[in-house]
């Protein structure tokens, strides 16, 4: 029994990073969550068959099993598009808490074989404990439920590596003694600073600690994969703790800010971003409708606004319009539009956007001046000018040079401020037109508009 359990670990292993390497492209990641999937499945039905689940846990884990399958079932049915982000966070959240719990039970029962064995439980439950706490704050912030702007009081960081600290402090004592007491403060203190950690972090760094937080359940799982000795646990704790680590520092690298910078919070604070030359500028509808109509190239860039608006569906049916015309139309994605890595890409492909059409930064801005018009839809810092003016909080992050096309519309409900709290210098530009409104009913406007012209 135990050779075909160790061979069904085995191929778990294997479908793991089959379905990881699969994820890699927007065009076979839905395969890839299928084969990790069923590596999971896989992995969970074949534990049924040690000695230990059938002679003592067998009915806790089948309910445990239904009470867990059926809640995510329900949830991810009725989850708008727009939420993923949060919900992202929040099963994240749950995968660090159940590491978490598992190295809460092995130092309850105090069965080790070594002290090294011991001490990679404790780091499994610190960094889950982080992982939980910091997540259910993310999904709080990005479901409106506290505010998204960084929450901050005097002495923070002092106070917050002062919580690290006795975490560690008493991670370390528990090496050599395993009191009930010292175990509840650990997790008390490791808990607590998860919320402190992600409270002073802005709405607008939530993809990055999305990510981080994603990195820190693998490695949680990881190590409490070593402390049992389950190679599966190892194994997918490994693979996504290491490819949480890459997205996240790329994350970063893409918003031109250190890991540190992020952590330690404060970005989307209210900041002064010096003088903006030039006046905003809005054009109704109509006009708007005759130069998309008359362009020979359009290049839309999706923000966050339009994952607000829900208008993914309306923003292709107006590309279909263009097309039809003979309009070329491509997008625009920047790293970190959105809330959550890959944001407006599941958007997109929700509404039926070909792979093709979606480009990257790099590739992208290279054809922004042969752009006779470049649309943007509720994105803000990510399109900023500011980012090149030395001074700005923006300073140095890779933007989208919108501005180099030939003309500019910028579809927005108000007149309000990215979460960096900066100006935004295009939209101030002598070649930017504002089109205010709710963008899935401008888009509709414009579709309508479009179909008359002849």
């Amino acid at each position: 029994m135990e050779t075909i359990i160790q061979a069904v670990y085995f191929l778990t292993a294997f479908l793991f990073i089959t379905g990881l390497r699969r994820m890699a492209s927007p065009a076979t990641a839905k395969s890839g969550i299928v084969w990790a999937g069923g590596a999971m499945v896989a992995a969970t039905l074949v534990t049924f068959l040690s000695p230990t689940s059938l002679s003592t846990n067998l009915v806790l884990m089948i309910v445990a099993i239904a009470i867990g399958a059926g809640v995510a079932w329900v949830a991810a049915k009725r989850v708008q598009m727009t939420d993923m982000p949060q919900m992202v966070a929040i099963y994240n959240g749950m995968g660090g808490g159940a590491a978490a719990s598992i190295a809460a039970v092995e130092l309850l029962r105090s069965d080790f074989e070594s002290g090294g064995l011991m001490a990679l439980a404790i780091l499994g439950g610190l960094i889950g404990s982080v992982s939980f706490t910091g997540s259910l704050i993310a999904f709080a912030k990005l479901q409106g439920l506290m505010s998204s702007r960084p929450i901050q009081f005097p002495l923070q960081r002092t106070i917050n590596l002062a919580v690290l600290a006795i975490a560690l402090v008493i991670g370390a004592i528990l090496l050599g003694n395993d009191a009930l007491g010292l175990i509840f403060l650990f997790f008390l203190a490791a808990l607590a600073f998860g919320v402190m950690m992600t409270l002073p972090i802005g709405g607008g760094d939530m993809p990055v600690v999305i990510s981080l937080y994603n990195a820190f359940t693998g490695l949680a799982v990881g190590f409490e994969g070593f402390a049992i000795g389950n190679p599966a646990l190892i194994v997918a704790g490994t693979v996504v703790g290491a490819a949480g680590t890459l997205l996240t520092l790329l994350m970063a690298k893409a918003m031109n800010r250190s890991l540190w910078s992020v952590l330690v919070g404060g970005f989307g604070v209210e900041q002064t971003a010096g003088a903006v030359q030039g006046s905003l500028k809005p054009i109704d509808l109509e006009d708007a409708a005759v130069m998309l109509g008359y362009a020979q190239k359009v290049i839309f860039v999706p923000g966050y606004g339009m994952a607000v608006a829900q208008a993914q569906h309306k923003l292709r049916e107006l590309a279909d319009v263009l097309e039809a015309k003979g309009v070329e139309v491509k997008y625009a994605i920047h790293p970190v539009a959105g809330r959550m890595p890959g944001h407006m890409n599941v958007l997109l492909a929700e509404a039926g956007v070909p792979y093709e059409k979606l480009y990257d930064l790099e590739d992208i801005n290279p054809e922004f001046p042969q752009a006779d018009v470049a649309v943007v839809i509720g994105a803000n810092d990510v399109v900023n000018p500011a980012a090149h003016r030395q001074g700005s909080p923006l300073y140095g992050m890779p933007i989208l040079e919108v501005g180099q096309a030939k003309n500019v519309i910028v579809i927005k409900r108000g007149q309000g401020k990215g979460f960096a709290g900066v100006e935004n210098e295009l939209f101030y530009a002598d070649n930017t037109r504002m089109l205010y409104g709710d963008a899935q009913s401008v888009l509709g406007q414009l579709v309508q508009s479009l179909k008359k012209l002849s």
